[in-house]
């Protein structure tokens, strides 16, 4: 296999365990495809499964998996913490060897037509495969979400690129698809020791990319700018996004962040800040959460950085340079707490070492 690609689906359902096994067993019952990983959130009621192998036949998988869902789940009956569209909420294609993510774009593009020609799902194309620019956000492709899309399928400049229609009993049921190619990124929750949303809000608006709306420190009004929209506040890290909720499940309020470019921010730097904004809000990050799947550049990265930072950091001898992948990956996974909420086993979440099985 020449052509490596990975698919990081999204998938509406995080509760019926007989529904997402369905859906991930149409993605791994194609051949030279397998799936790596499978992650269900209760709350969120979202489930992320990880797949690779070679490129068509990934994205054959991709097409039998959303066809699954859109059998299983129904929008109408839907309701979780995580914003979503459809019963596939959003499917990225991730380029890994061999393969450029311009071809991702083009297969992503092809695929998207065809969940919309022969399943009646609207798709929109996001990120390299946007055919407008202001459509390479997932969030302006979600906004209004599920229920705000009925108004957006007859809105000429947020209809979906394939598939526009107004409402029937199919759309209904399956929502919309976010189909596109992207590079790497790592889904990222921390947990704090708190159960409120405002401040978990508070804190993702403090740090994330897009920040906050400007206010005016007299009157509290929100900023305008001369055309009349609202002058935003950047955050203090760049390519990223978040969110606050609350998680049942732990009885804990979280910081939800898409870290869309690793090597602007690295995983370590964005805990650090979450750190900082947290304390800065009277509460505290407890741990770190990973979804689906992360690089292990990150982990090495961050292992070595946090040596560095030890109050006792290694001798001339055991440098960050010289201390084993192994080592270093047990170093960020104390120091970021990503075994807070349930163990963090390296060979099941690390992508480097599930695809060394392909």
């Amino acid at each position: 296999m020449n052509r490596i690609i990975e698919c990081v689906p999204n998938f509406s359902e995080g509760r019926d365990q007989k529904v997402i096994d369905a859906i991930a067993q149409a993605a791994d019952s194609v051949k030279d495809v397998k799936v790596l990983h499978v992650d269900a959130g209760e709350a969120a009621n979202r489930t992320v499964i990880t797949f690779a192998g070679e490129a068509e036949a990934v994205v054959e998988a991709a097409f039998q998996a959303v066809k699954t869902a859109s059998q299983l789940i129904d929008m109408r009956q839907q309701h979780g913490t995580h914003p979503r569209i459809g019963a596939t909420d959003v499917l990225p294609l991730v380029p890994v060897s061999g393969i450029t993510l311009e071809e991702c774009a083009e297969l992503a593009r092809k695929l998207a037509k065809r969940i919309s020609d022969e399943l009646g799902i609207p798709t929109y194309c996001y990120e390299a495969a946007a055919f407008r620019p202001e459509m390479q956000n997932l969030a302006v492709c979600r906004s209004g979400e599920y229920e705000g899309l009925a108004e957006k399928l007859v809105t000429p400049d947020k209809q979906p690129d394939f598939g526009a229609r107004p409402m029937d009993e199919v759309i209904a049921r399956s929502g919309a698809t976010v189909v596109g190619a992207r590079d790497f990124l790592i889904a990222v929750n921390y947990n704090l020791n708190t159960t409120s949303v405002p401040i978990a809000n508070e804190i993702a608006r403090d740090v994330r990319e897009r920040g906050r709306a400007l206010r005016n420190p007299e009157t509290g009004e929100v900023v305008k700018d001369e055309n009349g929209k609202t002058v935003m506040q950047p955050g203090t890290l760049k390519a990223t996004k978040a969110i606050g909720w609350y998680i049942d499940e732990y009885g804990i309020a979280q910081v939800s962040m898409n870290m869309t470019n690793i090597h602007v921010t690295p995983l370590h730097r964005a805990y650090e800040e979450v750190c900082r904004a947290a304390e800065a809000r009277g509460v505290r990050v407890t741990g770190t959460e990973i979804i689906g799947l992360v690089p292990k550049q990150s982990l090495l990265e961050a292992g070595r950085y946090f040596a560095q930072q030890s109050p006792t950091p290694p001798s001339d001898a055991e440098s960050s340079t010289t201390l084993s992948e192994s080592d270093l990956i047990q170093i960020a996974i104390r120091h970021m707490g990503l075994d807070d909420l349930c163990p963090f086993l390296p060979e099941e979440k690390v992508i480097e070492y599930k695809l060394s099985h392909l």
